[in-house]
Protein backbone atom coordinates (compact mmCIF):
# COMPACT_ATOMS: atom_id res chain seq x y z
CA UNK A 1 0.00 0.00 0.00
CA UNK A 2 1.29 3.43 -0.96
CA UNK A 3 1.06 6.63 1.06
CA UNK A 4 -2.35 8.26 0.64
CA UNK A 5 -2.75 10.42 -2.44
CA UNK A 6 -5.28 13.23 -2.03
CA UNK A 7 -7.67 14.26 -4.79
CA UNK A 8 -10.78 16.43 -5.00
CA UNK A 9 -14.18 15.93 -6.57
CA UNK A 10 -16.56 18.80 -7.25
CA UNK A 11 -20.17 17.87 -6.54
CA UNK A 12 -23.30 20.02 -6.34
CA UNK A 13 -22.84 22.34 -3.37
CA UNK A 14 -19.45 21.08 -2.19
CA UNK A 15 -15.90 20.07 -3.03
CA UNK A 16 -15.04 16.64 -1.64
CA UNK A 17 -11.52 15.70 -0.60
CA UNK A 18 -10.61 12.03 -0.67
CA UNK A 19 -7.47 9.94 -0.16
CA UNK A 20 -6.44 6.83 -2.06
CA UNK A 21 -4.01 4.31 -0.58
CA UNK A 22 -3.23 2.20 -3.61
CA UNK A 23 -2.41 -1.50 -3.39
CA UNK A 24 -1.43 -1.70 -7.04
CA UNK A 25 -2.81 -4.72 -8.84
CA UNK A 26 -4.72 -6.13 -5.85
CA UNK A 27 -7.48 -8.55 -6.82
CA UNK A 28 -9.66 -7.40 -3.95
CA UNK A 29 -12.39 -4.82 -4.50
CA UNK A 30 -11.52 -1.27 -3.51
CA UNK A 31 -12.40 -0.77 0.17
CA UNK A 32 -14.10 2.53 0.95
CA UNK A 33 -14.02 3.53 4.63
CA UNK A 34 -16.45 6.28 5.60
CA UNK A 35 -17.84 8.05 8.62
CA UNK A 36 -19.96 11.14 9.18
CA UNK A 37 -19.25 13.71 10.39
CA UNK A 38 -15.89 12.03 11.05
CA UNK A 39 -13.59 12.33 8.08
CA UNK A 40 -10.65 10.47 6.62
CA UNK A 41 -8.32 11.05 9.59
CA UNK A 42 -10.26 8.64 11.78
CA UNK A 43 -9.53 5.64 9.54
CA UNK A 44 -5.73 5.88 9.38
CA UNK A 45 -5.13 3.00 11.79
CA UNK A 46 -7.78 0.71 10.33
CA UNK A 47 -6.58 1.34 6.77
CA UNK A 48 -3.12 0.17 7.82
CA UNK A 49 -4.56 -3.30 8.45
CA UNK A 50 -5.66 -3.66 4.80
CA UNK A 51 -2.44 -3.15 2.87
CA UNK A 52 -3.50 -5.85 0.39
CA UNK A 53 -6.37 -3.68 -0.83
CA UNK A 54 -6.71 -0.21 -2.27
CA UNK A 55 -8.35 1.79 0.51
CA UNK A 56 -10.21 5.05 -0.09
CA UNK A 57 -11.18 7.46 2.69
CA UNK A 58 -12.83 10.86 2.42
CA UNK A 59 -14.13 13.87 4.30
CA UNK A 60 -17.92 14.07 3.88
CA UNK A 61 -19.41 17.37 2.84
CA UNK A 62 -19.44 19.99 5.63
CA UNK A 63 -16.63 18.13 7.47
CA UNK A 64 -12.87 18.53 7.48
CA UNK A 65 -11.50 19.58 4.11
CA UNK A 66 -14.80 19.08 2.23
CA UNK A 67 -16.44 22.46 2.60
CA UNK A 68 -19.90 23.25 1.33
CA UNK A 69 -19.90 25.86 -1.41
CA UNK A 70 -23.61 26.70 -1.24
CA UNK A 71 -23.70 28.09 2.30
CA UNK A 72 -26.23 25.51 3.51
CA UNK A 73 -26.18 24.69 7.23
CA UNK A 74 -27.90 21.32 7.02
CA UNK A 75 -26.65 18.19 5.27
CA UNK A 76 -28.87 15.19 4.57
CA UNK A 77 -28.11 11.48 4.13
CA UNK A 78 -29.52 11.74 0.61
CA UNK A 79 -26.91 14.39 -0.22
CA UNK A 80 -24.18 12.25 1.31
CA UNK A 81 -25.43 9.22 -0.65
CA UNK A 82 -25.30 11.17 -3.89
CA UNK A 83 -21.76 12.29 -3.04
CA UNK A 84 -20.73 8.68 -2.45
CA UNK A 85 -22.38 7.62 -5.71
CA UNK A 86 -20.35 10.24 -7.58
CA UNK A 87 -17.16 9.37 -5.72
CA UNK A 88 -17.41 5.64 -6.50
CA UNK A 89 -18.22 6.40 -10.13
CA UNK A 90 -15.17 8.65 -10.30
CA UNK A 91 -12.95 5.90 -8.93
CA UNK A 92 -14.09 3.65 -11.81
CA UNK A 93 -13.69 0.65 -9.52
CA UNK A 94 -17.22 -0.45 -8.69
CA UNK A 95 -18.49 -2.55 -7.19
CA UNK A 96 -16.56 -1.59 -4.08
CA UNK A 97 -16.65 -2.88 -0.54
CA UNK A 98 -17.67 -0.31 2.07
CA UNK A 99 -16.95 -0.12 5.77
CA UNK A 100 -19.16 2.63 7.15
CA UNK A 101 -19.39 3.73 10.75
CA UNK A 102 -21.93 5.84 12.66
CA UNK A 103 -23.44 8.54 10.44
CA UNK A 104 -21.42 7.11 7.58
CA UNK A 105 -23.39 3.88 7.99
CA UNK A 106 -26.65 5.81 7.65
CA UNK A 107 -25.34 7.45 4.48
CA UNK A 108 -24.06 4.16 3.06
CA UNK A 109 -27.43 2.48 3.63
CA UNK A 110 -29.04 5.36 1.71
CA UNK A 111 -26.49 4.80 -1.07
CA UNK A 112 -27.20 1.06 -1.32
CA UNK A 113 -30.96 1.66 -1.40
CA UNK A 114 -30.40 3.80 -4.53
CA UNK A 115 -27.33 2.31 -6.19
CA UNK A 116 -26.83 -1.30 -5.04
CA UNK A 117 -24.82 -2.08 -8.18
CA UNK A 118 -21.98 0.10 -6.86
CA UNK A 119 -21.42 -1.84 -3.63
CA UNK A 120 -20.55 -5.52 -3.28
CA UNK A 121 -20.53 -5.71 0.53
CA UNK A 122 -21.54 -2.99 2.98
CA UNK A 123 -20.52 -3.35 6.60
CA UNK A 124 -22.65 -0.73 8.36
CA UNK A 125 -21.19 -0.34 11.85
CA UNK A 126 -23.57 1.13 14.43
CA UNK A 127 -25.85 3.31 12.28
CA UNK A 128 -27.63 5.77 14.62
CA UNK A 129 -31.00 5.15 12.96
CA UNK A 130 -33.09 6.23 15.92
CA UNK A 131 -36.41 5.37 14.27
CA UNK A 132 -35.46 1.71 14.74
CA UNK A 133 -34.75 1.95 18.49
CA UNK A 134 -37.41 0.97 21.04
CA UNK A 135 -36.90 4.32 22.79
CA UNK A 136 -37.07 6.37 19.59
CA UNK A 137 -39.57 8.94 20.88
CA UNK A 138 -37.53 10.17 23.87
CA UNK A 139 -34.32 9.89 21.85
CA UNK A 140 -35.73 12.17 19.14
CA UNK A 141 -36.64 14.71 21.81
CA UNK A 142 -33.14 14.58 23.33
CA UNK A 143 -31.52 15.09 19.93
CA UNK A 144 -33.73 18.10 19.23
CA UNK A 145 -32.81 19.50 22.66
CA UNK A 146 -29.11 19.12 21.80
CA UNK A 147 -29.60 21.06 18.56
CA UNK A 148 -31.56 23.80 20.29
CA UNK A 149 -28.89 24.02 22.99
CA UNK A 150 -26.26 24.46 20.28
CA UNK A 151 -28.22 27.19 18.53
CA UNK A 152 -28.86 28.93 21.84
CA UNK A 153 -25.63 28.41 23.82
CA UNK A 154 -22.95 27.13 21.46
CA UNK A 155 -20.62 24.16 21.19
CA UNK A 156 -19.62 23.26 24.77
CA UNK A 157 -23.05 22.92 26.40
CA UNK A 158 -24.47 21.09 23.39
CA UNK A 159 -21.55 18.68 23.01
CA UNK A 160 -21.71 17.88 26.73
CA UNK A 161 -25.34 16.84 26.24
CA UNK A 162 -24.40 14.79 23.18
CA UNK A 163 -21.67 12.92 25.06
CA UNK A 164 -24.08 12.26 27.93
CA UNK A 165 -26.64 10.87 25.49
CA UNK A 166 -24.31 8.49 23.65
CA UNK A 167 -22.81 7.32 26.97
CA UNK A 168 -26.17 6.65 28.62
CA UNK A 169 -26.72 2.98 29.39
CA UNK A 170 -30.21 1.61 29.09
CA UNK A 171 -33.40 2.91 27.55
CA UNK A 172 -33.91 6.67 27.39
CA UNK A 173 -36.98 7.39 29.47
CA UNK A 174 -39.55 10.19 29.06
CA UNK A 175 -38.02 11.96 32.08
CA UNK A 176 -34.49 12.05 30.62
CA UNK A 177 -34.66 15.78 29.85
CA UNK A 178 -35.72 16.55 33.43
CA UNK A 179 -32.22 15.86 34.72
CA UNK A 180 -29.73 18.71 35.21
CA UNK A 181 -27.71 19.63 32.13
CA UNK A 182 -24.18 18.22 32.21
CA UNK A 183 -21.28 20.56 32.90
CA UNK A 184 -19.13 21.06 29.78
CA UNK A 185 -16.02 21.35 31.95
CA UNK A 186 -16.55 17.78 33.16
CA UNK A 187 -15.80 16.66 29.59
CA UNK A 188 -12.99 19.14 29.02
CA UNK A 189 -15.24 21.30 26.85
CA UNK A 190 -15.45 25.10 26.78
CA UNK A 191 -18.30 26.76 28.60
CA UNK A 192 -17.93 30.02 26.71
CA UNK A 193 -19.82 30.55 23.46
CA UNK A 194 -17.53 31.50 20.57
CA UNK A 195 -20.50 32.49 18.44
CA UNK A 196 -19.97 29.90 15.70
CA UNK A 197 -22.94 27.85 14.53
CA UNK A 198 -21.55 25.67 11.74
CA UNK A 199 -20.41 22.55 13.58
CA UNK A 200 -20.73 19.53 11.26
CA UNK A 201 -22.25 17.33 13.96
CA UNK A 202 -24.36 19.70 16.02
CA UNK A 203 -25.69 21.83 13.16
CA UNK A 204 -25.35 19.98 9.88
CA UNK A 205 -26.07 16.33 10.64
CA UNK A 206 -27.47 15.59 14.08
CA UNK A 207 -31.17 15.70 13.13
CA UNK A 208 -31.06 14.76 9.45
CA UNK A 209 -28.89 11.72 10.16
CA UNK A 210 -30.58 10.26 13.21
CA UNK A 211 -34.15 10.96 12.04
CA UNK A 212 -33.61 9.59 8.52
CA UNK A 213 -36.26 7.14 7.28
CA UNK A 214 -34.54 4.24 5.52
CA UNK A 215 -36.01 2.39 2.54
CA UNK A 216 -35.88 -1.13 3.96
CA UNK A 217 -37.81 -2.60 1.04
CA UNK A 218 -35.07 -1.41 -1.32
CA UNK A 219 -32.34 -2.57 1.04
CA UNK A 220 -33.81 -6.07 1.36
CA UNK A 221 -34.12 -6.30 -2.43
CA UNK A 222 -30.62 -4.97 -3.11
CA UNK A 223 -27.93 -7.09 -4.72
CA UNK A 224 -25.52 -5.69 -2.13
CA UNK A 225 -24.66 -7.91 0.83
CA UNK A 226 -25.48 -5.73 3.86
CA UNK A 227 -23.95 -6.63 7.22
CA UNK A 228 -24.86 -4.63 10.34
CA UNK A 229 -22.12 -4.35 12.96
CA UNK A 230 -22.56 -3.64 16.65
CA UNK A 231 -19.84 -3.09 19.25
CA UNK A 232 -19.46 -5.64 22.01
CA UNK A 233 -19.32 -2.75 24.49
CA UNK A 234 -22.28 -0.88 22.97
CA UNK A 235 -25.21 -3.22 23.57
CA UNK A 236 -26.70 -1.03 26.31
CA UNK A 237 -26.14 2.25 24.43
CA UNK A 238 -28.44 3.96 21.96
CA UNK A 239 -26.25 3.00 18.97
CA UNK A 240 -26.37 -0.63 20.02
CA UNK A 241 -30.16 -0.57 20.05
CA UNK A 242 -30.38 1.20 16.69
CA UNK A 243 -28.01 -1.36 15.14
CA UNK A 244 -30.08 -4.28 16.39
CA UNK A 245 -33.21 -2.54 15.14
CA UNK A 246 -31.79 -2.00 11.65
CA UNK A 247 -30.61 -5.61 11.45
CA UNK A 248 -34.08 -6.79 12.45
CA UNK A 249 -35.66 -4.73 9.67
CA UNK A 250 -33.25 -6.41 7.24
CA UNK A 251 -34.12 -9.88 8.59
CA UNK A 252 -30.49 -10.40 9.57
CA UNK A 253 -28.37 -10.90 12.66
CA UNK A 254 -25.82 -8.20 13.52
CA UNK A 255 -22.14 -9.10 13.68
CA UNK A 256 -20.41 -8.23 16.95
CA UNK A 257 -17.21 -6.21 16.64
CA UNK A 258 -14.59 -5.61 19.35
CA UNK A 259 -14.89 -2.42 21.36
CA UNK A 260 -17.67 0.10 21.27
CA UNK A 261 -18.87 2.74 18.85
CA UNK A 262 -15.30 3.72 18.00
CA UNK A 263 -13.85 0.23 18.25
CA UNK A 264 -11.83 0.65 15.04
CA UNK A 265 -10.03 3.78 16.23
CA UNK A 266 -6.33 3.87 17.05
CA UNK A 267 -4.83 6.97 18.61
CA UNK A 268 -6.13 9.37 15.94
CA UNK A 269 -7.99 11.41 18.56
CA UNK A 270 -6.03 10.40 21.64
CA UNK A 271 -6.85 7.44 23.90
CA UNK A 272 -10.37 6.49 22.80
CA UNK A 273 -10.47 2.89 23.94
CA UNK A 274 -10.51 1.43 20.45
CA UNK A 275 -9.38 -2.11 19.65
CA UNK A 276 -8.26 -1.67 16.04
CA UNK A 277 -6.17 -4.86 15.76
CA UNK A 278 -8.99 -7.13 16.88
CA UNK A 279 -11.54 -5.04 15.01
CA UNK A 280 -9.63 -5.44 11.74
CA UNK A 281 -9.57 -9.22 12.14
CA UNK A 282 -13.37 -9.35 12.36
CA UNK A 283 -13.82 -6.89 9.50
CA UNK A 284 -11.51 -8.87 7.24
CA UNK A 285 -13.37 -12.08 8.06
CA UNK A 286 -16.70 -10.44 7.19
CA UNK A 287 -15.38 -9.02 3.91
CA UNK A 288 -13.64 -12.23 2.85
CA UNK A 289 -16.51 -14.55 3.70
Amino acid sequence: MTEPKTSTLTVPGAVLHYDVRSAGSSRHPVLLMIGSPMGADGFATLAGHFTDRTVVTYDPRSSGRSKRTDGALETTPDEHADDLHRLIAGLDADPVDVFASSGGAVNALALVARHPEQVRTLVAHEPPAIREAPDSGPAFAVNEDIRQTYLRSGFGPAMAKFIALVSHEGLIGPDYLDRPAPDPAAFGLPSEDDGSRDDPLLRHNIITCTHYEHDFDALRAASTRVVIGVGEDSAQLITGRTSVGVASRLDSTPVTFPGGHGGFLGDEYGPMGGKPDAFAVVLRDVLDN
